[in-house]
């Protein structure tokens, strides 16, 4: 199963893909964390995330840049949290955002399962300057392409879950049940 989430900031889009993954791989799971944790503020949502997902059975693999060396076997199961932390990463650290979707791609045929957490940050583009909007087009770019490799896509909608492209992993699962 692979899938991809998406949603605006802190609709309940990591909550409900940890929630699938529970669901789909009750057992061992590699969680890819992306972000980068500058400041008070990525300290206290990295602080958070690793407690919501304590004692699930990830393990955790820091990878803020170059997707294919987060050293996941073939046949695991996987969160990669989030798409667009490792597209501004790529972009503005130095990296290349050419090889995420090759690394997306290899994840998705290798990986038993797959959730890829991705967020809507396209409203109001006009606003911003030119760097941003060129950092828009490549999430834009990478999401239309991870939906295009998934077999479901749901938004997360007030931590509602909108289903976009096939079925919701949760719909049929106990485990999935909302909390």
């Amino acid at each position: 199963m692979t899938l991809l989430v998406t949603g605006g900031s802190g609709c309940g889009k990591s909550a409900y893909a940890e929630r699938v993954m529970e669901a789909v791989a009750p057992g061992e799971k590699v969680y890819i964390a992306t972000m980068r944790a500058d400041g008070e503020e990525g300290a206290r949502r990295v602080a958070r995330h690793r407690l919501q997902r304590a004692g699930k059975g990830y393990r955790t693999v820091e990878c803020p840049l170059d997707l294919c060396r987060a050293g996941v076997r073939d046949g695991e199961a996987v969160l990669l949290e989030c798409l667009p932390n490792l597209v501004a990463n790529e972009m503005f650290d130095g990296g290349d955002v050419s090889r995420i979707l090759p690394a997306l791609r290899a994840l998705a045929g290798g990986c038993r399962h797959l959730v890829i957490v991705t967020q809507d940050v396209f409203c109001d583009a006009e606003r911003y300057g030119a760097s941003t909007r060129a950092y828009m087009r490549a999430l834009a770019a990478l999401n239309a392409e991870a939906a295009r490799l998934c077999d479901s896509a749901v938004e997360v909608v007030y931590s509602i879950p909108v289903v976009l492209k096939g079925e919701d992993p949760c719909a049929s699962s106990a485990r999935c049940a909302s909390r």
